[in-house]
């Protein structure tokens, strides 16, 4: 087996860790800090490519639209034929395949950056309390820092990390939101909690409106979901100029005619027996192949109600799998480039960290239109990304109530601002590792916010930077938690040459003002 010595090894090559290890090989470039991302799947860009979720959610408005994600944007807007105002739920609309392409090319022309795909993690190596290396299929990584990127937080298990897996109650960090019992049929949302252990997955699939040609059947996959799953998924859309089911597809209309299919109501959310997404390997398989099955079903569902004029796209995803995913092509093998490489997860495992965000954390301050700061026990703010989505949970057959978290500004709703604190990217007790993506220390309420593309973008660059910081300063991550060391991390996101990161959300202070960079470090310290 081949073995490889780097300074940062990012494991998962989805959202969070494509982020860090550009920015990580980015800052590390000019010291000679060599940077190993290790994926499971041929694309980068986890949700916003491989998952297939082409219509991202927050984070829109202008002052918001900073670091990756606003770079991303930008690159975006050059590449994308057609424009990214296509669809409904979201400002910027793209084929997937662009977006793999942008991180592509931003990690190919990153020569200390070495991309290796088609591996996933095994076994994590550990010195003590310090991780120090990750065995692969068929290699083996050891670093001085390593990023747990994964989708659904596989070093945490692997390496004995502490970690949290589901709802938790009223009680232990007095969120509004959550239940008060996890065991009392009385509670309001007890039927939710046993039905669901944590928010449900999608797998996505994409449609095209062929027109005045005869879309091929979809078949019906070998575990077909009954019709009454989804009747009514559209019945409350459309208008007098726009029918029900035109106005459903719309919600995700890509450039070219294309649909993003991922609706929650009645929709191709899967939520049946969760459990095995951390069970075992081979539970996860089969719990993605009946999501994939349930996905085709919902397709082959709406073009029998809408008719043959909408089919499953062409040419939107590689039809080769990851090793992982061999097993899980839709029934219909000619029909696999339509489907995601992998389904959209919402949830994950999630670090037990040095703080943990809670609901708190995300909701408007009281008389203020923003979350307030995290702020150290030193008494420094500890912003490093920031999000602004409404609190957003998905149970199937289940409507969750939460505290609002949204405000009109310019004319329009949009959600709260709130930032995501450094510490909270810090295991508690475990040295050499950071999370860069989903399974950042987050509670179960709080995660509905800080699950968003943006914001898992802007934890990624965060994270990425921290390790190159940490290998510059030969300390560990839980060294920049607090003080000087916490505010270097934050000036070199601002001031970042390629990137410059925004972590103190100003509404009207646009990456492009003059004072954009002095404004951003004075209300750190104001």
């Amino acid at each position: 087996m081949d073995q490889i010595t780097a300074d940062i090894l990012v494991v998962g090559g989805g959202t969070g860790g494509t982020a860090a290890a550009i920015q990580a090989a980015r800052r590390g470039a000019a010291q000679g800090i060599s940077v190993v991302l290790v994926s499971e799947h041929l694309w980068l860009g986890g949700m916003l490519t491989s998952a297939g979720v082409s219509a991202p959610d927050g984070n829109e408005l202008a002052a918001f639209q900073t670091g990756l994600w606003g770079a991303f944007l930008q690159t975006l807007r050059q590449r994308q034929s057609g424009g990214l105002d296509n669809g409904w739920v979201s400002f910027f609309t793209y084929h997937p395949a662009v977006g793999a392409q942008i991180f592509a090319d931003w990690v190919a022309a990153l020569p200390n950056l070495n991309w290796l795909a088609g591996q996933r993690p095994r076994e994590v190596l550990r010195q003590g309390d310090r991780i120090t290396g990750v065995r692969f299929d068929s290699l083996t990584v050891k670093a001085k820092i390593i990023l747990d990127g994964t989708e659904l937080g596989d070093l945490l298990a692997l390496g004995d990390v502490p970690y949290r897996w589901g709802w938790e109650v009223q009680g232990v960090w007095n969120e509004p939101s959550a239940p008060v019992s996890l065991t009392d049929p009385r509670d309001p949302l007890y039927a939710i909690t046993q039905q669901y252990p944590v928010q449900s997955p999608t797998w996505i699939v994409v449609m095209q409106d062929y027109g005045e040609a005869l879309a091929p059947a979809i078949a019906a996959p070998p575990q077909l979901s009954p019709d009454s799953c989804f009747e009514g998924a559209w019945t409350n859309y459309g208008d007098a100029e726009t029918p029900a089911g035109e106005a459903f597809l719309n919600y995700g209309r890509l450039p070219d005619n294309r649909f993003m299919i991922n609706w929650p109501h009645q929709g191709n959310d899967y939520g049946v027996r969760l459990s095995r997404l951390i069970e075992s390997e081979v539970a996860l398989k089969q719990y993605e192949q009946a999501a994939q099955w349930h996905s085709q079903s919902f397709a082959r569902y709406i073009q029998t109600r809408l008719g043959r004029r909408y089919g499953l796209a062409e040419g939107m995803f590689p039809q080769a799998r990851s090793s992982h995913n061999l097993s899980s092509s839709p029934s219909d093998s000619s029909a696999s480039s339509s489907f995601a490489l992998m389904p959209y997860y919402r949830e994950s495992r999630r670090l037990i960290g040095l703080s943990t965000v809670c609901e708190g954390d995300i909701l408007p301050a009281s008389g203020a239109q923003a979350a307030a700061l995290p702020i150290t026990a030193g008494g420094y703010a500890s912003a490093i990304a920031l999000g602004n989505y409404p609190n957003d949970h998905h149970y199937p057959g289940f409507e969750m109530p939460l505290a609002p978290k949204a405000i009109r500004w310019g004319g329009r709703q949009t959600g709260t601002p709130f930032t995501i604190p450094y510490s909270a990217l810090v295991p508690k007790a475990t040295d050499g590792l950071l999370t860069c993506e989903k399974n950042i220390s987050v509670s179960h309420i709080a995660n509905g916010a800080t699950r968003l593309q943006p914001v898992v973008l802007g934890i990624g660059q965060a994270a990425g930077m921290a390790a190159a910081l940490c290998v510059e300063q030969a300390c560990e991550p839980r060294d920049l938690a607090d003080g000087e060391k916490l505010r270097s991390l934050q000036t070199a996101l601002i001031t970042d040459p390629t990137a410059p990161a925004a972590i103190i959300p100003l509404f009207n202070l646009p990456p492009s003002h003059p004072h954009w960079q002095t404004l951003q470090q004075h209300y750190l310290t104001h």
